[in-house]
């Protein structure tokens, strides 16, 4: 019995021994590997920022994270109460299916807009950024605080093509619910502000008149397809002309010395 108990008390001893051991070593390990971090931080934190720097233009697109699922949210919860929009002049605009062609170009249009000043007017896409988002931002609340609709579209079509089947396809994928101000109208306005005051399109006649046929094209598709009612189109061209005095018109005599050295680092980017 005294044997056992003392081969029983050696391997305790080497077994505490064993663990001191792989605590030792463990601290050891752990020691390296927060000075190789200490070491590696400001590395590090110089290649992060140096990312941030070359694509914070491009981090504005985030932007669309917040949007997409908050105007899903409306879509899927604004169905059946809401405010009726509906104005007199709505009854006399006749439908007209082929309009589904400019009414779809719109997605191709904005973001056409928004790649292309991204590529070769940093100062012109930060303009236009900030018009798009802000106007964007404010249809979600005027939608979050007052849901509206209306029931414009027709429910049988006197003729049955193509154009026809896709506007069903827009009738069933999109609800005719958060109106107003229209962000088809209130984009196309933005995009076509920014061809028209682009450097690069200074002495470009044909893509200018041709960015202004497609505007006008797609604010009359939104009321000719039925998707927006007149007063949506106008609020939508009111807010665009608001957010245009405040991005866009500014008098140099009154800027701030803070706002001209923004200006110019605008188009350093």
């Amino acid at each position: 019995i005294i044997f056992l108990k003392k081969k029983e008390s050696r391997l305790s001893r080497r077994n505490a021994c064993a663990i001191i051991a792989v605590m030792k070593k463990l601290n050891e390990l752990l020691t390296i590997y927060i000075e190789r971090m200490d070491i590696m931080k400001p590395e590090l934190r110089q290649r992060i920022s140096g990312f941030i720097d070359r694509n914070k233009a491009l981090f504005l697109l985030s932007y669309f994270a917040i949007y997409l699922p908050w105007f899903g949210h409306l879509e899927k919860t604004v169905t059946t109460h809401f405010h009726v929009i509906h104005t007199a002049l709505d009854d006399y605009i006749p439908f007209c299916e082929y309009f589904i062609i400019p009414y779809l170009l719109w997605f191709g249009y904005v973001g056409w807009g928004i790649g292309y000043f991204y590529l070769k007017d940093r100062s012109e896409y930060f303009r236009l950024c900030a018009m798009l988002f802000t106007g964007m931002t404010i249809f979600l609340i005027v939608s979050t605080i007052y849901p509206n609709g209306h029931y414009l579209r027709p429910t049988t079509f006197a003729r049955d093509n193509i154009f026809v089947h896709i506007v069903k396809w827009l009738y069933a994928s999109d609800t005719a619910t958060n109106l107003f101000p229209s962000i088809h109208v209130y984009n196309s306005i933005a995009v076509n502000i920014a061809v028209w005051r682009s450097d690069a399109f200074k002495h470009k006649h044909a893509m200018r008149c041709g960015s202004a046929i497609l505007m006008v094209s797609i604010i009359l598709s939104t009321m000719f397809l039925k998707q927006h009612s007149v007063f949506d189109v106008v609020t939508g061209i009111i807010m665009a002309v608001f957010m245009y005095m405040l991005v866009y018109v500014q008098n140099p005599a009154r800027m701030t010395a803070g706002e001209r050295k923004y200006e110019r680092k605008l188009h350093q980017i």
